[in-house]
């Protein structure tokens, strides 16, 4: 059974920064490519980032350029987002998830999906 957990989100002020991590188990997690997405209220779930399976590739939505770095580290099965210079925008429950494919900035692209974690960043 595989399973994605996030954790990592709470509260920040704007400016601030957090680091999500996405603890993986119940799959070979060497061999997928990891993705963060998020989801504010009333909106589609968007990408954010994410890492290809040996960390050699990294891909962001314009928006969290500069700002938030993806890794991975494959003995320890888990994924990680540093948010850094957090913005009200960037307020959303954010979900890691893990798929088959090369850069996956689309949700159809991954296969398994965490619950999520709410990040919040208030002004």
């Amino acid at each position: 059974q595989v399973q994605l957990v996030e954790s990592g989100g709470g509260l920040v002020q704007v400016g601030g920064s957090l680091r999500l991590s996405c603890a993986a188990s119940g799959l070979l997690f060497s061999v997928y490519t990891m993705g963060w997405f998020r989801q504010a209220p009333g909106k589609e779930r968007e990408f954010v980032a994410a890492i290809s399976w040996g960390g050699g590739g990294t891909y962001y939505t314009d928006s969290v350029k500069g700002r938030f770095t993806i890794s991975r580290d494959n003995a320890k099965n888990t994924a990680n987002l540093q948010m850094n210079s957090l913005k009200p925008e960037d307020t959303a429950v954010y979900y890691c998830a893990a798929g088959r494919t090369l850069s996956g900035r689309t949700t159809g692209q991954y296969a398994y999906w965490g619950q999520g974690t709410q990040v919040t960043v208030s002004s």
